[in-house]
């Protein structure tokens, strides 16, 4: 199942077209995107036995974050053994380094990006994960259960407010309007032959800068939300970015920045593309 936030209503994808959920539920289901990850479960089933009419044909400019407005942002750092590598840190054990993207960083899957002044704006593609069920304490094994679904996503990031000191600023540094882009939609995990194991990839314009698979994360979906869960309980519809791999501006000799103009078009196996122009 795909789903999606259509104009700021909840949409199902069918065969390309989009289904507005309020509508075919009848009002069952409200047209908040957000609130369906509430009744996640409720609406799973309703969906599974749905007569849905038919779709309309719609354009990928009109999508916004698949999960708009969650209570949480979570984010992983150092989750692939070359990045961390790249980044100059030793692979993390025990615990991935955790930063927040403030939710005014959220937009949809295409989107103009307007560039901070210094010049330092980096890529970073990643798998994003939507919860669906409270998940607190929450085994490994059991932590898929608590996934709602898929996207893509970019952790966009300003080096030079990031790696300020006296104490690095993560959180600020990824967090500028439309540093997040999510989507193009939400994949729920059943849709996969293997979760665990998706290619992603990014390219600045038409030119690869990364390219890699999930399965080479130090610390898997199900290994972070266990971890994560036992210090802080996921709440339905936080959102989780797992982590880029190699392949970053910061990482490269000479580094390479985004600029005014440029085009970073970013892709995960079975979920989508998400497409963003940069302003000055």
């Amino acid at each position: 199942m795909r789903i999606a936030n259509l104009s700021g209503r909840l949409s199902l994808i069918v065969d390309g077209t989009a289904v507005d959920v309020e509508q075919a539920s009848d009002g069952l289901f409200s047209a908040d995107p957000q609130a369906v990850y509430a009744r996640w479960a409720e609406f799973r089933a309703w969906a599974a036995g749905a007569e849905l009419p038919a779709g309309t044909a719609f354009k990928d400019s009109e999508l916004g974050a698949p999960a708009p407005a969650p209570r949480q942002i979570l984010a992983i750092g150092l989750n692939y053994r070359e990045h961390a590598a790249e980044s100059g840190f030793e692979a993390p054990e025990g615990l991935p380094p955790v930063f927040t993207k403030f939710v005014t960083s959220l937009s949809g899957p295409v989107s103009e990006v307007k560039l901070p002044g210094n010049g330092k704006t980096d890529w970073e593609v990643e798998l994003v994960a939507v919860i669906g069920e409270r998940a607190e304490n929450v085994s490994e094994a059991d932590a898929w259960k608590h996934v709602a679904g898929l996207a893509a996503g970019q952790d966009i990031s300003e080096r030079v407010v990031q790696l300020a000191g006296p104490a690095p600023q993560f959180s600020l540094g990824k967090s500028y309007p439309g540093f997040a882009p999510v989507g193009p939609w939400l994949v729920t995990p059943d849709e996969f032959e293997n979760p665990d194991d998706l290619a992603l990839g990014c390219a600045v314009n038409g030119e690869e800068v990364q390219n890699g698979r999930t399965r080479d994360l130090i610390f898997s979906v199900p290994a972070l939300i266990s971890r994560l869960s036992a210090v802080l309980p996921l709440l339905p519809g936080d959102v989780l970015f797992t982590g880029t791999p190699a392949g970053v501006g910061l990482g490269r000799d000479p580094q390479r920045w985004l600029h005014a103009g440029d085009e970073l078009v970013s892709t995960i196996e079975g979920i989508g593309e998400l497409r963003q122009t940069f302003t000055g």
